[in-house]
């Protein structure tokens, strides 16, 4: 008798089912179950109660007027003993069982979870009010350019020569600074990059990025252009900042750190 077996023949050792040597693995399996023993446990009952009904005619009728087996009253018919069920049908109904106990165990447990998702978002000011008929206003995620602009240090400038127009913001790290960039009036197709320039005059690139043909800040375009980068260099070491077109190196935009 294999494992899988052993945990299937609990109804048949319930209702007496089980040849000898099955009976005998099965209750050592017994002592090394625990759930076996819990589900034999349940089952006992149920057997009780089948034992004290009559068996079942040919005819699909109960004992009744027809005696117990099918016998006129007053005749003296043998009793036919009384038909075991096949144990792979009592097994697969017992497994049946088990699996839409598991199911409503499932469902039960997964209201429950919702349940308390819902009352966790209302603890949390997540806009889930109970027993009130307004609507909370979301709240605004702000994106890290934002944030950046809102908590860093910013500093603007507009090239008169090509009319491209930017903001710089910084924000001191352990490692460097972090540095936002939002550039309008730029025509494209171009490729482009942000620098920091230090104090000796030297550039340390912040980020790249690609212009399209319509380019930022024009009808028919975004209106500004806004990423996000990184230097080594600390805020108090950069002079300026400057927008140059790579390739050419030509300059669009030059805004000072000051």
């Amino acid at each position: 008798m294999n494992a899988i077996i052993q945990h299937t023949d609990v109804g048949a050792y319930a209702l007496g089912l089980l040849e000898e040597p099955d009976r005998r693995a099965f209750e050592s399996h017994l002592t090394v179950c625990p759930a076996c023993r819990e589900e034999l446990g349940a089952l006992r009952g149920l057997a009780a109660s089948l034992d004290g009904l009559p068996p079942i005619a040919s005819d699909g009728s109960s004992g009744g007027a027809l005696g117990v087996w099918g016998s006129a009253p007053g005749e003296d018919a043998d009793p036919a003993p009384p038909v075991r069920p096949d144990p792979a049908v009592v097994t697969d109904l017992l497994l049946r069982r088990r699996r839409l106990d598991r199911r409503r165990r499932m469902s039960q447990a997964l209201v429950g979870v919702a349940a308390g998702l819902v009352l966790m978002g209302g603890a949390a000011g997540l806009g889930v009010t109970v027993g009130a008929d307004r609507e909370e206003t979301p709240p605004v995620v702000e994106s890290g350019v934002e944030a950046l602009f809102r908590n860093g240090r910013p500093v603007a400038a507009t090239d008169a020569g090509t009319g491209v127009s930017g903001q710089v913001a910084t924000e001191r790290k352990q490692w460097g600074s972090l540095v936002g960039l939002r550039l309008s009036r730029v025509r494209g197709p171009l490729e482009c990059e942000l620098v920091a320039v230090d104090r000796t005059g030297r550039a340390h690139t912040v980020a790249g990025w690609a212009v399209p043909p319509k380019g930022y800040g024009f009808p028919g375009s975004p209106p500004a252009l806004t990423l996000q980068g990184g230097t080594a260099l600390s805020p108090g070491e950069i002079t300026r900042f400057e927008v140059r077109t790579i390739g050419s190196d030509r300059t669009l935009l030059t805004v000072p750190n000051t």
